[in-house]
């Protein structure tokens, strides 16, 4: 009677073990299934690559206005500016970082080439020039990780004028920035990301504010700001769905708008939504933002997330 007792108890314990040793395995493979943590890397490297170079093309804007010739006073930060006598009718400016940009939060690295033709007058409106990033370095000096960016943009001053006139006879600057740039992130991982990004500067100095549009097309997705391969070797879309506002008064950081990262072969996206705080909450008034919202997608799963800026 014991022994058949015990072989009783025995095959309950089994049998428990297996569901139990089952139900694991199924909530992995869920968790697994579930997993979006691609998705959160592209936000990242995607804003990453995006506020390094605004602050490139913004000191490239500076030289091109020409402000370097008059004062140091909008000289980029760490850098030199040299420029070429004139080649084949056309100028070559370099810009040479070593050391902080001026609100401390990058480190950088590495040059930027504008070249300009003779004659072109950056003030015109359509005014193009190409912008070349050579091993321009950046390191982020709260983490210590870097990222390097090497590539060719065009650079196109749609409206014409400068920011000095904003506020002073110009309602809003236009320019349209287009191209492609090779990124080797933090991993060592290497990809090619294509851009397409308007930027529209309104206000004035010392109160700009911003906005970022995409005016890219390909794989059917219109309105693309960006796409290429993530560094999980995965082809991704990157729409903005409502325009993206940044401000001089929050250091440019992305306070509203609306981006939608898009990867089919995974059947997974993520919309990202701009402008919260600690609180997880909307920003309002004069808040700065200091996080921003991830609802993301993944075949039948979804969740939301809410990840810091910096």
């Amino acid at each position: 009677m014991k022994t058949k007792k015990f072989a009783w108890l025995s095959f309950l314990l089994i049998a428990v073990l297996g569901l139990t040793l089952g139900g694991c395995q199924k909530e992995k493979n869920k968790d697994s299934n579930a997993d979006s943590s691609s998705l959160q890397q592209l936000s990242k490297d995607e804003e990453n690559i995006q506020y390094a170079s605004d602050e490139a093309m913004n000191d490239a804007n500076q030289v091109l206005s020409g402000n370097f010739l008059k004062t140091t006073q909008f000289w980029p930060c760490s850098a030199t500016i040299d420029s070429t006598g004139v080649v084949n009718d056309t100028i070559t400016f370099y810009i040479t970082y070593n050391g902080p940009n001026c609100n401390g939060r990058l480190y950088r690295t590495g040059q930027v080439e504008i070249k300009k033709k003779v004659g072109t007058r950056w003030i015109q409106p359509g005014a193009t020039v190409i912008v070349k990033f050579i091993n321009l370095t950046i390191t982020k000096v709260a983490t210590g990780k870097s990222l390097i960016l090497n590539g060719t943009r065009t650079f196109q001053n749609v409206s014409g004028g400068h920011l000095m006139m904003l506020g002073n006879g110009l309602d809003a600057l236009v320019h349209r920035i287009w191209g492609s740039v090779q990124a080797t992130f933090d991993d060592n991982t290497t990809r090619i990301w294509n851009i397409a990004r308007q930027r529209t500067f309104t206000g004035s100095m010392g109160a700009l504010v911003m906005t970022i549009d995409g005016f890219g097309t390909d794989g059917g997705y219109p309105n693309l700001v960006c796409w290429g391969t993530n560094r999980h070797g995965e082809n991704f879309y990157t729409q903005i769905t409502l325009s993206v506002v940044h401000k001089e008064s929050c250091g440019f950081d992305p306070c509203s708008g609306i981006k939608i990262f898009q990867i089919p072969s995974d059947n997974k996206s993520a919309t990202i939504t701009f402008g919260y705080n600690d609180q997880n909450e909307p920003i309002s008034g004069n808040e700065c933002p200091t996080r921003y919202r991830v609802d993301w997608v993944r075949n039948s799963h979804s969740g939301t997330l809410y990840l810091p800026l910096h």
